[in-house]
């Protein structure tokens, strides 16, 4: 937790975005993996993170508007749970952490909430994804369960992004030291792979450094040497030299900040003249992204200019063809990445995509592309100071994609089906930073992760 006066903070500048009625934060319960007691690793609900820091289950909390009132509800362990868990502080010592005084039952809250909609009084409540939140917000406020996500509070979900896409000095400094697990993480994979290793066994390495640093992976590991297929968990193969091997992985630490980097490397250590080719034009929209960070440019205006550097690189190897400008404004770059160039990260490693991601990422002034691969960007709006985002451009071969398009005749002015065939079974390439948004530009968080071809070929020798 972050001293108490930061969520006092926090909460004073949400109230100041809404003018009446009762903001509710619903904390995550533990939840059953195979029978009751067997859970899943906790995780709390990011916004009540956010706004009162208290990482416990059978937790939820109030913001009062009109009454200018805060409210912690829970209940305080039992001797049953002292007995398995080992002395656990008091629902007001834990309310008072965070700046808070006044605490209830959590079996309150139902009717606090009742007695405010029957005196017609407005309950702003996010977007539910888990079902027994889900379930309370049905049983309390009487919303069908289809209706629950269109009910939410645009205004409070609109408010909530407005404070957390400005990262502080404190959520930068531990945004720091997830990415500093996580550059560990990476480095750890490419100094250890090697043919013959089953790719799980890389992969349990990578996630055990997670855990020793925090609170392990801040996303399940994508490791693969099938690296076309974008978010691969299946680390079943044998390395083999000659394949590349894609590993898109970060931290989450005990704040639940995190972090999301992508490497791409030779099983071998060595490129071959073709995977280096094709890994030099990545490199470069990655390099180039970066350079074009600042405030006051929309994120989708990055997006669009390395995916066309990877147009024009393509061209050059004969690839595409035609205006590369022209054909990533009709989507035709979409064969090789199909995806947006990055999203934000902070407490969630795709962070707010619970409250939607055109909240988080668009606005009036920035509309989501309908064009396919334009489309997937999750962050497309003007860059702000505090904003920290993912830059991940990546080139790849899919092979049911590319005979999808060649039947379909798809971009014949600027795809090069024959020579694309060429290159069914090389997999994937992507390359991903983590980047703060400064004053004038940008910095990349987290201790420098090598990514030249160089600098990669020299740590696996």
């Amino acid at each position: 937790m972050f001293d108490k006066n930061t969520y006092i903070r926090r909460r004073k500048s949400l109230q100041t975005k809404v003018k009446s009625g009762i903001f509710l934060f619903l904390g995550n319960n533990e939840a059953s993996m195979n029978y009751p007691a067997n859970t899943y690793r906790y995780r709390q609900d990011s916004n009540f993170v956010y706004f009162f820091g208290l990482q416990l289950d059978n937790l939820a909390a109030i913001i009062d508007i009109d009454e200018r009132k805060e409210i912690i509800f829970g209940n305080d362990y039992t001797i049953d749970d002292i007995i398995w868990m080992g002395n656990q502080p008091s629902l007001q010592s834990l309310a008072e952490s965070c700046g808070i005084s006044e605490v209830q039952p959590y079996n309150q809250l139902s009717e606090y909430l009742l007695k405010a909609k029957q005196a017609g009084r407005q309950v702003h409540f996010l977007p539910p994804y888990r079902d027994d939140n889900k379930i309370f917000l049905h049983q309390t406020l009487d919303i069908p369960f289809e209706e629950l996500k269109n009910a939410a509070s645009v205004e409070f979900i609109k408010a909530v992004v407005a404070l957390r896409e400005i990262k502080d000095d404190e959520e930068i400094a531990e945004m720091e030291k997830a990415c500093n697990v996580g550059v560990q993480m990476h480095l750890a994979a490419v100094r250890y792979c090697k043919a013959g290793m089953i790719e799980r066994e890389l992969a349990g390495l990578v996630e055990g450094i997670a855990l020793s640093g925090g609170n392990g992976v801040s996303f399940p590991v994508i490791l693969s040497q099938n690296g076309e297929t974008l978010h691969n968990h299946n680390h079943e193969q044998i390395l083999e030299n000659g394949r590349l091997l894609l590993v898109d992985a970060g931290a989450e630490l005990k704040s639940v900040y995190s972090s999301d980097y992508t490497r791409t490397f030779p099983v071998s250590g060595k490129f071959t003249q073709k995977q280096k080719e094709i890994y030099e034009i990545v490199l470069q929209a990655n390099t180039e992204a970066i350079a074009m960070i600042k405030p006051g440019l929309t994120y989708q205006k990055v997006h669009y200019h390395a995916t066309t550097v990877i147009t024009k690189g393509l061209t050059k190897l004969g690839l595409m063809k035609g205006n590369p400008e022209e054909a990533v404004s009709v989507g035709a770059h979409a064969l090789f990445m199909p995806h947006g160039l990055g999203h934000m990260i902070g407490l969630d490693v795709h962070d707010m995509e619970d409250l939607g991601e055109n909240y988080v990422g668009y606005d009036e002034q920035t509309q989501r592309s309908t064009i396919f691969g334009h489309g997937s960007l999750r962050c497309g709006k003007e860059l702000k100071k505090g904003f920290v985002l993912t830059v991940e451009p990546g080139i790849y071969f899919i092979p049911q994609l590319i005979d999808k398009w060649e039947k379909e005749n798809k971009f014949t002015d600027y795809i090069n089906y024959n020579k694309v065939r060429e290159y069914i079974g090389f997999g994937g390439i992507r390359i991903e930073d983590d980047v703060l948004v400064t004053d004038t530009g940008y910095r990349v968080l987290g201790q420098p992760l090598p990514k030249t071809v160089e600098e990669i070929e020299k740590i696996m020798e």
